[in-house]
């Protein structure tokens, strides 16, 4: 991967930029939804280590599904609970595989202008987007997982989130990156933990997935303490 100067370790958290979700989602789909296209039917049977009990379908139809329910604001109670995701994988269960993909398409497309305009509330969907495609490639066995051209904006996510949610505050020095990223809360009650490797190892430790036997330093925080979605 080159070299990307972060701008995202003097301000950790700093002022949203509202359209960053959505262009994310934009530079997945141009890549992922291509991909997708030209696998043959039985890869979409493959399980995703990530998600227990899903295959590639399934993550696919519970991400298409989560985006639409954003396009159309339609958040009833217990929405993205996990009976909820079962129920909207259900839904989808007769669907053939193009058909996923042309709702997935949609969504990535039409989920940036109406998560821009919430403020802050929708942010962390294009970040769950991005990593659940980093499940898919995995799964798939494709390159890239948990990285490229969408990872400095899923960064800047991640360290917003982290400011955000006062999360265990870390210092991360990066292989593929210029600068440090300073991520979790500032409250100086705890020493920063210091994080040294490469970016989508970085990632794989706060989406709480396995991180394959990368090579990395963790000092001052265990692992399980990073997971944001835990």
């Amino acid at each position: 991967m080159t070299s990307t100067t972060s701008t995202t370790s003097a301000t950790p958290g700093g002022d949203r930029d509202p359209e960053l979700p959505g262009r994310l989602l934009a530079t997945e789909r141009d890549t992922l939804v291509p991909l997708l296209r030209a696998r043959p039917d039985q890869d979409f049977a493959l399980p995703v280590a990530a998600c227990p009990g899903w295959s590639v379908r399934d993550v696919l139809a519970h991400c298409s599904a989560v985006l639409t329910r954003v396009v159309e604001s339609r958040f009833e109670e217990g929405v993205f609970s996990p009976e909820s995701n079962d129920r909207d994988i259900a839904e989808r269960a007769e669907w053939p595989n193009a058909r996923i993909l042309d709702e997935l398409e949609r969504g990535m497309t039409g989920a940036g202008p109406v998560i821009a305009e919430a403020g802050g509330a929708l942010d962390m969907v294009g970040l769950g987007e991005w990593v659940h495609a980093g499940d898919v490639r995995e799964a798939l066995g494709e390159p890239g997982a948990y990285g490229g051209a969408g990872l400095p904006d899923a960064l800047t996510l991640l360290v917003r989130r982290t400011a955000q949610k006062g999360h265990v505050p870390l210092q991360a020095d990066l292989d593929d990156m210029d600068e440090p990223l300073r991520l979790g809360g500032v409250s100086g009650e705890r020493t920063p933990a210091r994080f040294i490797g490469d970016a989508a190892t970085l990632v794989r430790l706060y989406a709480g997935r396995p991180v394959g036997g990368a090579s990395y330093e963790l000092a001052g925080a265990e692992e399980g303490e990073l997971n944001l979605f835990g």
